[in-house]
């Protein structure tokens, strides 16, 4: 079934998780003949580790790229022979799977080596006048009958090392070439088949499907020498016995092999360089589980997400602009990702996505599992501060109020337990802090400015100023933001304090504020999508 991630931006927080979750529930509800999975692309913060354990949700699978990889390409209905399979059986399969290469694997299943189309050409082309011979490779009895799909008539499985003959001269003449132990083809010339017998033949075939008397048998088995009978004429028979010799007698040893989660980028140019134009898939015991040819690499599908609570590159999870966007749902600004065809995307105005989403149930007819609905309100009630924030709207406390019904809570007293069991940040290192919740944002200039968030009961953070500025300017040399501003947002209070390193002006001049001992003071701000961001965007 197509797959399809579902997934928010990078340094996730509650509302980014919950509406991953959220919608991809909703999607595969809707939307049977594809399959959701919600992801992520970073570590939960503390909330949203607080929400997911009350809830009982499951959290999110991590993934750090949304790059093609060897496992998204490769061929799984793999053809592989064992190495002492007659080389007949694997020429079959690949006429008629119409494939190039078969993975030849040893009794413990492992990848021993691999026929290909050249390995059975060379296999002819290298045949010199003379007649064939197994001495290198002896055959066995079986693999002949095998290969003819005939019948064993006198004689039982054994190998044989001899020369392969076709007779077709007189009998007078076949002891001149013709030694004990060769392989011998003839067609219903009684005299010839008793002489071949007579010559100390290992293996008399046959050919033409016409059965031999019963005192040539007889002979056959007194004199040791194994009888099969071949339905082909004389001239197939004889090309088919050399096809009987073993796998191993031709394969390549050393097969280029790739693992499943290997980037196509970094396998390209290695698979277009052997001869035979592929890899084969191995997992950690060398077990071959697909293979990836060059027509697996040109111009492949790429894999699909379903973008939420974002809709800029740099937040995004990397890799988004080889991929096939589906659709987006958020609620801040129209952003930066282009998509190569037209696409659902919806830019709606309301305190959090994850409003957005128990809409969409609402107007489906269908309702969120219990614990997709805690995660949903845990989001609402984060994005909004508790229904504070002056993001909030009426559908937000519409939305809320649904989901209280639901989960029989109360949803103020939900909140500010959540909040409170988050908001102690006093056993986390200043750089964790100014990390946990970071957003980036692209200036029309190029430039990138970075607003990081975080939410406390009280302000006593502060006294932690200089080492949290040192963080700021630590993070903003390292990735080059023009500016790296910090809010500490007192949701009791109901105001933010605002820190910063790099071009700190810019915070004045966009708030007509003075920075006092390099914190700005904000009252009544509590939204970084609402009341900082654009006001810095517009500053710029």
């Amino acid at each position: 079934m197509p797959h399809i991630y579902v997934t928010g931006h990078r340094n996730p927080d509650t509302d980014t998780i919950a509406s991953a979750i959220g919608y991809a529930e909703f999607k595969n509800l809707v939307d049977p003949d594809n399959h959701y999975a919600s992801a992520r692309l970073g570590e939960v913060n503390p909330q949203t580790a607080w929400a997911l354990e009350r809830s009982g949700a499951e959290c999110p699978k991590l993934i750090s790229h949304i790059m093609l990889r060897v496992k998204d390409v490769m061929k799984q209905d793999l053809v592989t022979a064992h190495r002492n399979d007659p080389l007949r059986k694997v020429g079959m399969e690949m006429s008629r799977r119409n494939i190039g290469q078969v993975p030849i694997v040893d009794d413990d299943g492992a990848l021993a080596g691999i026929v290909t189309e050249r390995d059975l050409a060379r296999m002819y082309v290298r045949e010199s006048r003379e007649a064939s011979t197994f001495a290198d490779s002896p055959v066995s009895v079986g693999a002949i009958v095998d290969v003819l799909e005939g019948e064993l008539l006198a004689g039982e499985d054994r190998e044989s090392s001899g020369k392969l003959w076709v007779i077709s001269m007189g009998v007078g003449s076949m002891g001149q070439s013709m030694a004990a132990g060769d392989i011998v083809v003839i067609g219903d010339r009684k005299t010839a088949q008793r002489r071949a017998i007579e010559l100390g033949a290992s293996v008399l075939i046959i050919s033409n499907g016409v059965r031999p008397d019963e005192d040539i048998l007889a002979f056959a088995s007194e004199r040791g020498t194994a009888v099969v009978l071949s339905p082909l004429d004389s001239y197939v028979t004889s090309r088919l016995i050399q096809l009987s010799v073993p796998c191993w007698e031709v394969m390549s040893e050393n097969p280029l092999t790739v693992e499943p989660e290997t980037l196509i980028t970094d396998i390209t140019e290695q698979v277009m360089e052997v001869h035979y134009r592929a890899a084969i898939a191995v997992d950690g015991d060398n077990m071959p589980i697909g293979v990836v040819s060059r027509t697996d690499l040109i111009n492949p599908e790429p894999r699909r997400v379903l973008l939420v609570d974002h809709a800029e590159v740099g937040q995004s999870v990397a890799g988004v602009e080889k991929a096939q966007v589906v659709e987006i749902l958020d609620h801040h600004h129209l952003g930066s990702i282009e998509t190569s065809t037209p696409i659902p995307a919806t830019f709606d105005p309301v305190g959090s996505t994850a409003t957005l989403i128990v809409e969409r149930f609402k107007a489906a007819g269908l309702k969120p599992e219990n614990p997709t609905a805690m995660m949903l309100l845990a989001a609402v009630l984060s994005d909004t501060v508790i229904l504070n924030s002056p993001t909030t709207t009426d559908r937000d406390h519409d939305v809320v109020k649904l989901l209280e019904e639901q989960l029989d809570l109360d949803a103020t007293e939900f909140g500010m337990e959540m909040f409170e069991s988050s908001s102690d940040v006093s056993n986390l290192s200043a750089g964790e802090i100014v990390e946990r919740d970071a957003k980036e944002y692209e200036l029309s200039t190029g430039a990138t400015m970075c607003i990081s968030q975080v939410e406390t009961v009280g302000i006593s953070l502060l006294e932690r100023k200089d080492e949290l500025v040192e963080a700021l300017e630590d993070k903003l040399e390292r990735h080059g933001y023009l500016f790296h501003a910090l809010m500490v947002t007192d949701i009791i209070g109901q105001g933010t304090e605002l820190l910063c390193a790099g071009e700190c002006h810019v915070i004045e001049r966009a708030f007509d504020a003075r920075a006092e001992n390099g914190v700005v003071d904000l009252p009544g701000v509590m939204s970084r999508k609402k009341q900082v961001a654009p006001r810095l965007l517009a500053a710029l």
